[in-house]
C-alpha cells in the first residue's frame, strides 16, 4: 500500500462457534482467548503482550460464527516480529491448564458483561430466534456450563482438528518487500500442519409465519431487530439488498433514521444492515425505544418496508447509496487493517477474492427496478422476525401488527 508507514498480519482460521458440537459450545471463543497466554518461546501472556507494547503494536483476535481471527498491526519497520508473534501463538500455543482454569472466570465476566449490554444481546436472540434448531443460533460466547466443562484435551483436540493449514489464511497489508515477506511466511509458519475442511449443519429455512421471541429483562430501554430471511454470501441480488439496507437505514439521512428518529422521535439509534452466510443470510433493522413505544415503531419500521416494495425509489437516491458505499470503502481502505480484514474474509469464507472495483462494478449495475424487485422478494410476512429485550412478557399482542 502505498502512502502507509504501517503493516498489517492477519491469520485467520475457517472455524467459528457454528462448527461447534452442544457440548463445544464457545470452544471456538475460549481457544482464541487461551493463544495469548504463553507458547514456548514467550511463556507468559506478558512476555506477548508486552513485547508488542514495546513496539507500540495495535493487536486483538475475535471469534465469529464462522471464523477466528489475529491481528497485529505494527510500525512497518515491525513486521517480522509481528509475523513472529503470530505464528507463535498460532503454532506454539501451550494451552496450559491451570491457565485454562483461570481464564475461565474472565470470560463467564464477559459473558455477564453481554447480559448487562441489551443493545448487544439483542443480537443472540435474534439468532436464537432465526436459526433456533442449528448450531448458527448458538451464542459464540457459549453457556456458563459449557464454559466452566472445558479442559485442556477439548483444546488440544479442538486445535488439532481445525487449526491447519488448509483452512488458515495468512494475510499482510500495508508497506512491505514482497519477495522478502513471501520468504518470511514460509519461515516463521513452516510448522502448519493439512487436515480435512470443517463442515457445518447447514440451514434449513422454513419459515410460514412471522415469528416472535422476547427475553425478559429490566431495563430502561427496550431493544428489538426486526428482519427478514434474506440471501447468501454468493447469491447475485446480494448487491442490490446491500444497497436496499443503505437507503432504509444504513445511515443519518435514510428513511428510516429520518421517520423513527428525526421525525417521530421514537429512538436515538436505528440502523438497517444486512448479514449473508455460506448458506443463508437477512436484512435487520434495530433500535431502542421507550418501552411504551416499541408497537408503534415496529408498524414504523413496517410501513417503510412496505412502502419501498410498492415506490420504486428515486435515481437520485439510489445513486446516494451507491456513492455513500463506495466513499466508506475508499476511506476504509487507506488502513492497512482495514484492507488486510477485506480480503482474508473474501478467501477464507467464499474462496475468491473480489477486489473494490470489481465490487464498485457491481453496485454500478443495481436498477431501481432491482431494489423494488429484490425488496418484494424479501419483505413478505411470513419471512418477518422480531426479537426483543425488555420488560415484556406478552408476545401475543405484538403479533397482529407483523404484517407487511
Amino acid at each position: 500500500m502505498k502512502g502507509t508507514q504501517t503493516v498489517t498480519v492477519v491469520a485467520m482460521i475457517g472455524v467459528g462457534s457454528r462448527y461447534e458440537t452442544d457440548k463445544q459450545a464457545g470452544l471456538s471463543h475460549f481457544t482464541e482467548h487461551m493463544l495469548f497466554k504463553g507458547t514456548k518461546k514467550r511463556p507468559d501472556t506478558i512476555d506477548i503482550t508486552g513485547e508488542l507494547d514495546s513496539i507500540g503494536g495495535d493487536y486483538n483476535a475475535f471469534t465469529t460464527n464462522i471464523a477466528t481471527g489475529y491481528h497485529i498491526k505494527v510500525d512497518y519497520k515491525h513486521l517480522e516480529n509481528a509475523l513472529d508473534i503470530v505464528s507463535d501463538i498460532y503454532l506454539n500455543s501451550k494451552i496450559d491448564s491451570k491457565e485454562i482454569e483461570r481464564e475461565k472466570g474472565t470470560i463467564i465476566q464477559e459473558l455477564n458483561m453481554i447480559e448487562d449490554v441489551p443493545m448487544k444481546k439483542v443480537s443472540d436472540i435474534f439468532y436464537q430466534l432465526l436459526y433456533k434448531n442449528n448450531s448458527l443460533g448458538r451464542d459464540i460466547i457459549g453457556s456458563k456450563k459449557t464454559v466452566a466443562s472445558f479442559k485442556r484435551r477439548n483444546f488440544i483436540n479442538f486445535t488439532d482438528r481445525f487449526y491447519k493449514s488448509n483452512n488458515t489464511v495468512i494475510c499482510v497489508s500495508g508497506k512491505f518487500n514482497e519477495k522478502k515477506l513471501i520468504s518470511q511466511i514460509k519461515k516463521y509458519f513452516s510448522g502448519m500442519k493439512k487436515g480435512k475442511k470443517p463442515k457445518f449443519e447447514k440451514v434449513i429455512e422454513k419459515q410460514t409465519k412471522p415469528e416472535i421471541k422476547i427475553k425478559y429483562k429490566k431495563t430502561d430501554q427496550t431493544h428489538f431487530i426486526l428482519g427478514n430471511r434474506a440471501y447468501n454470501h454468493s447469491h447475485k441480488n446480494r448487491f442490490a439488498l446491500s444497497l436496499l439496507s443503505i437507503i432504509l437505514g444504513g445511515n443519518m439521512s435514510s428513511r428510516l433514521f429520518i421517520e423513527v428518529r428525526e421525525r417521530k422521535g421514537l429512538a436515538y439509534y436505528v440502523r438497517t444492515g444486512t448479514e449473508e452466510y455460506q448458506d443463508c443470510g437477512y436484512i435487520a433493522t434495530q433500535a431502542g425505544v421507550e418501552h411504551k413505544n416499541l408497537g408503534i415503531t415496529v408498524k414504523t419500521i413496517l410501513k417503510e418496508y412496505r412502502k419501498i416494495t410498492e415506490e420504486e425509489v428515486s435515481k437520485k437516491e439510489l445513486k446516494k447509496a451507491v456513492d455513500y458505499i463506495k466513499g466508506k470503502s475508499i476511506m476504509g481502505f487507506e488502513a492497512s487493517d482495514a484492507v488486510a480484514m477485506f480480503f482474508t474474509e473474501q478467501e477464507l469464507i467464499k474462496g475468491r477474492v473480489m477486489t473494490m472495483e470489481e465490487i464498485f462494478e457491481k453496485i454500478d449495475k443495481v436498477t431501481v427496478s432491482d431494489i423494488q424487485r429484490v425488496a418484494r422478494d424479501i419483505f413478505k410476512t411470513n419471512k418477518l422476525n422480531l426479537a426483543v429485550i425488555g420488560p415484556h412478557k406478552n408476545a401475543d399482542k405484538f403479533k397482529n401488527s407483523l404484517k407487511l
